[in-house]
């Protein structure tokens, strides 16, 4: 996901390696004096594909967009300047195919996916405040992305793949600078494994979107000074566009591997060079707090959180493998941020207080056949971190009226999560309990004697 700024299957969804980017018309086109003093070499090398250095002109016009000739000249030289900051070598030429928009969005929601799967893991964005009762996560990831992407990497073709309604689209240089890195570490690299939980699988990609977005800053700051561009899109026209209702809190967490991650390879690329940044393809980090806390990498590990079954009958885990997720330190983040307990001064950059402390969490949910329900257990650095924690989850609570009719119960009347929760610290360890009603909450986890 790249873009103008910020705005696969994790067990979040995103379909390939989406980017948000308008594309639209420009007249504009590149002058094609100059060129590189040293011609074609003998061989391949960093900073040369396909008959074009890296600071060659391009002789392309963008009014109607680029046509297949166009785009083969402005994707080689833009291969050979993403080799040039990156100090890797492709191995092979990455293609560029069209899709339409029409085409991309019945991709995206044909086949239905697993229906246990998708109930399993709206309650564990339900438990984050993010995702309400009346909607799911597929109906909400789809509206805040499927409209805005127009372009993605696509590792099964091994070819970037333009989102446009003409087969002649324009090309958004940054958007085309990222979904190269991608296909330079599928080569290199390759993407691994995403790993079973939110978490981490936000801290693997971490790395794989952190990369190519600190590499597209660097492109786009070359931009008007060192190299001469193609020029950017317009904003205001074009393909398919943000919704201004989009759900925030979601983008927030979906972000978390782009801009944390860039800020992680930005660190390590200062201490390690980009020698460092290519070990961390084998050395990914464990968790989220690594990413948004680069001191903590490699050695603070995330705690394990078991979380005991103590549901009545009426009450069963769903049928899924893993049982259980782990949100992380991101995601709490995004939900403090999203339902107004934290108000960072800088929303991207990922710390507050309440979330800073995070040691591991895990989430179960529960069903009885028509209503979910579940359990978070979460385990803080200190007794301190937790009760920081406590206290901004009852914001999360009052922003949504929640009514304390006993001790450590609360009740939300209406809205999207409309519940009963029971939220309890022991030390370090703070659990939430949620159920449909007050009386629900002992059949999904009874309390210890």
């Amino acid at each position: 996901m790249a873009g103008p700024g910020p705005e696969s299957r994790l067990r979040l969804a995103v379909a390939a390696v989406a980017v948000l980017a308008l594309l639209a018309g420009c007249t504009a086109f590149e002058s094609v004096s100059g060129g590189h003093p040293e011609g074609d070499p003998a061989s391949d090398r960093i900073g040369w594909e396909n008959g074009y250095w890296y600071d060659d002109p391009v002789n392309v016009t963008a009014g109607d967009g680029y046509n297949a000739t166009e785009r083969e000249a402005v994707v080689a030289r833009t291969m050979a300047r993403v080799e040039r900051i990156r100090d890797l070598e492709f191995n092979e030429t990455v293609p560029v195919d069209v899709l339409s928009r029409e085409q991309y969005l019945a991709n995206q929601s044909g086949g239905g996916g697993d229906a246990t799967y998708s109930r399993w893991n709206d309650q564990v964005w339900e438990s984050l405040f993010i995702v309400g009762e009346s909607s799911s996560y597929s109906n909400s990831s789809e509206e805040t992305l499927g409209q805005s992407v127009q372009g993605y990497y696509s590792p099964g073709k091994d070819a970037i793949v333009l989102v446009s309604d003409s087969p002649t689209p324009t090309i958004d240089r940054t958007t085309l600078a990222h979904e190269l890195v991608h296909a330079l570490q599928d080569q290199q690299f390759g993407f691994g494994a995403d790993g079973e939980t939110q978490d981490r699988q936000l801290a693997n990609r971490g790395i794989t979107e952190g990369d190519a977005r600190y590499v597209d800053r660097l492109y786009e700051n070359r931009c008007g000074g060192e190299w001469t561009c193609i020029p950017q899109p317009d904003a205001g026209g074009g393909g398919g566009s943000a919704s201004s209702d989009y759900n925030r809190g979601l983008f927030l967490t979906i972000y978390t591997p782009y801009a944390a991650g860039s800020q992680f390879v930005d660190q390590v690329r200062a201490q390690s060079g980009w020698d460092g940044v290519n070990q961390l393809y084998d050395a990914r980090p464990e968790s989220t707090e690594q990413l948004i806390h680069p001191q903590r990498y490699p050695d603070e590990d995330p705690v394990n959180v078991t979380v005991a079954d103590r549901s009545s009958g009426e009450w069963r885990r769903f049928d899924v493998d893993p049982v259980a997720d782990t949100v992380g330190e991101a995601s709490v983040y995004a939900m403090l941020v999203h339902n107004g307990a934290v108000d960072p001064e800088n929303r991207y950059g990922y710390e507050s207080e309440p979330s800073a402390g995070w040691g591991g969490d895990s989430v179960v949910p529960y069903t009885n056949g028509e209503a979910g329900a579940y359990v978070w257990e979460t385990v803080w650095d200190s007794e301190r971190d937790a009760e920081e924690f406590v206290s901004a989850y009852r914001e999360v609570l009052a922003s949504h009226d929640a009514r304390n009719p006993r001790g450590n119960v609360y009740v939300v009347p209406d809205g999207e999560f409309a519940d009963a929760f029971r939220v309890v610290r022991n030390g370090e360890t703070v659990r939430v309990v949620n159920a449909p009603s007050v009386d629900a909450l002992g059949g999904v986890h009874s309390q210890p004697e």
